[in-house]
């Protein structure tokens, strides 16, 4: 790994949370014109239908940040709506910060999920089609259903009394840039890289006294048929899922163009381990400790 990445990673670690986005509006000079977000947008709508891959927005349109690039997956969830997609809740990326260097990626955002991409999963079992996914990779998560709006706070206990249950989730993400090489800003742009949402069985949080200690301390085992993948932690996940759900309700209170979380929306809080490539005819299985979840079977097609 190289040495400056090494140093970056060990910086915002100890810096904490609050360290993760800069609470000042941040303005895009070369982004800004309406134009160039269209074009973008247009871009968006043409590889979310043709799959195709094409080199990084971030090296193609000059002045891309991670603010504009949300202007720009605005534009995509606008047409998906047209189109009579409902949101179902958000997903939160790259709040595993021991993958960060891998891919150059130094900081959380978020994306939308939808009736269109999210499967519930039946028995702990799930069958996901990957026509019309980018690169697909898998990635074991915590899921909360809100039962109301969450406080802009890091306390845990507060969090929790807006979540009205906890499940395992596997999300699915996809990128239209060749082997995975991109900024944060084509991450925001391309709508957090979300591509599918498995949910697990739900347990209600009144049933689950200390939750907010075992979701730091869960671990979580993703196998590859019978072969273990990877292995993980809540603590990955910027410390706490909780912690991940504090960073979306900040970020989402300084933009607003993005509608605030509310009650019964699902929120996906980022991989419990790597993202690993996955491929029709696999079947990949999970497993937990520390917490009464099931894990899934997500059979892919």
């Amino acid at each position: 790994m190289d040495r400056s990445n090494v140093a970056r990673t060990a910086a915002i670690r100890n810096r904490g949370p609050d360290a993760l986005y800069n609470r000042r509006t941040r303005t895009d000079k070369n982004m800004a014109a309406s134009s160039d977000l269209d074009s973008l947008a247009d871009e968006l709508l043409d590889l979310h239908e043709t799959g195709r891959l094409v080199a990084p927005f971030s090296e193609r349109y000059s002045g891309l940040t991670a603010d504009s690039g949300y202007r720009a997956a605005a534009r995509l969830h606008a047409s998906r709506l047209g189109r009579g997609w409902k949101p179902l809740g958000r997903k939160i990326g790259f709040t595993n910060r021991t993958i960060w260097p891998r891919y150059g990626v130094y900081e959380p955002m978020w994306g939308t999920v939808y009736d269109q991409t999210v499967v519930f999963a039946h028995s702990n079992r799930a069958t996901v089609p990957l026509a019309g996914l980018t690169q697909p990779r898998i990635e074991p998560e915590i899921c909360f259903r809100l039962k109301a709006a969450p406080p802009v706070t890091h306390d845990a206990e507060a969090l929790l009394g807006a979540i009205e249950w906890v499940a395992h989730s596997i999300e699915i993400v996809q990128c239209h840039h060749p082997d995975w090489k991109l900024k944060i800003a084509d991450c925001t742009a391309d709508n957090g890289l979300h591509g599918r949402l498995v949910v697990g069985a739900p347990i209600p949080v009144r049933e689950l006294p200390g939750l907010a200690t075992e979701l730091l301390a869960l671990e979580v085992e993703l196998r590859k048929g019978e072969t273990v993948a990877d292995r993980g932690t809540g603590a990955n996940v910027l410390g706490s899922p909780l912690e991940a759900l504090a960073f979306l309700v900040e970020i989402l209170s300084r933009q607003p163009d993005a509608p605030p979380l509310g009650a019964g929306e699902l929120v996906s809080t980022g991989t419990l381990t790597d993202a690993h490539p996955v491929a029709r005819g696999q079947t990949w299985r999970t497993a937990f400790k520390g917490l009464p979840l099931k894990g899934l079977e997500v059979s892919f097609k």
